[in-house]
């Protein structure tokens, strides 16, 4: 029989888990370490500032699933894309400042992490609308925007009511329920049986309701100490609350993502009709540009030397540059 247990972990982070200013010197832009503390211990991040006196504009980056840092890399792995890094060094060229963190209990916020019991989907929500709430009295910043990734994307959503941004990016982000996507992921994987359990089993917690006995090759997926947390989470869908926006949004998705599929920006864009969107041709869900086929992307997950589309960094700067100063 063969061993899943293994496959769920990697699944989960595979879900939601030319460069601007291209030719152009980036001038004495500035990194500050910032501290969040919370509840539970304090978060630490990167405050990225472009050159120039005066008020910038503010992007909070919100990293997607698995044990991502504060520059887009798998902590444990030899190397990485450096996606989240990038990105601050490009809207830092255009004038625009960024803070991107560890996420609790990952890498310098590993101090701050929770039981699988006591996790919930709202709390990196909540933390995520803890920096931007912080960074609000900072008279550096002008306004602020929240760019959530992949899972951040949804993240980032559930943070906008707490935080009162400016504006809202989607990166990478879906618009279906999880579950919904994790079927479609793992139904050329499982056998049919189950693949049934596991449908049962999510459309239980869905409901709210914890499921006591569940298949041996569904544990690392559905133990009893996470349950909560995927309850938590199924309360939630992009499509559904990005409806409840009421500020100016930008939805970029990459025709290359293997991962989450161009059908998920179209998804989010007719559930909001008023949305910016941005397909970027050729990016991956790393958001670099490469092949189109899943193998041959493999190496851009680890390659920090590829930078990111041109297209896509001017999508965001233009958005965020186009947004009003807040009074």
């Amino acid at each position: 029989m063969r061993d899943y247990r293994k496959l769920f972990p990697a699944l989960l982070s595979v879900i939601f888990s030319a460069v601007a200013g291209l030719g152009q010197p980036l001038g004495a832009q500035a990194t500050e370490a910032v501290t969040l503390t919370t509840p539970t211990g304090v978060l630490s991040g990167t405050l990225q500032l472009p050159a120039g006196a005066g008020a910038h504009p503010l992007v909070l980056i919100i990293a997607g699933s698995g044990p991502t840092d504060r520059n887009g890399n798998t902590v444990g792995m030899p190397s990485g894309a450096d996606t989240y890094r990038l990105l601050a060094d490009s809207l830092a060229a255009h004038g625009i400042a960024s803070l991107r963190y560890d996420k609790r209990g990952i890498a310098a916020s590993a101090s701050a992490g929770v039981s699988d019991r006591a996790l919930r989907f709202e709390t990196a929500a909540t933390d995520a609308a803890g920096w931007v709430l912080q960074s609000r009295s900072d008279r550096r910043f002008s306004r602020t925007v929240i760019l959530g990734h992949s899972e951040g994307s949804l993240l980032g959503m559930v943070a906008v009511p707490m935080a009162q941004p400016d504006g809202y990016i989607s990166v990478a982000g879906l618009a279906r329920r999880a579950d919904q996507m994790l079927h479609d992921q793992l139904a050329a994987q499982l056998p049919p049986a189950l693949l049934t359990q596991t449908d049962s089993i999510f459309a239980s917690l869905a409901r709210g309701d914890t499921v006591p006995n569940t298949p041996v090759e569904l544990a690392a997926l559905f133990r009893p100490s996470v349950q909560p947390y995927l309850i938590s989470w199924l309360r939630y869908s992009g499509a559904t609350e990005i409806v409840k926006l009421g500020l100016p949004v930008l939805i970029v998705q990459g025709t290359h993502d293997v991962q989450v599929p161009v059908s998920e920006a179209d998804l989010l864009a007719a559930a909001l009709p008023r949305a910016t969107v941005a397909r970027i041709v050729g990016m991956n869900h790393m958001l670099k540009m490469t092949p189109a086929s899943a193998a041959e992307q493999r190496r851009f997950f680890l390659d920090p030397s590829v930078p990111l589309p041109g297209e896509f960094v001017t999508a965001v700067t233009s958005f965020v540059q186009g947004l009003p100063v807040r009074r």
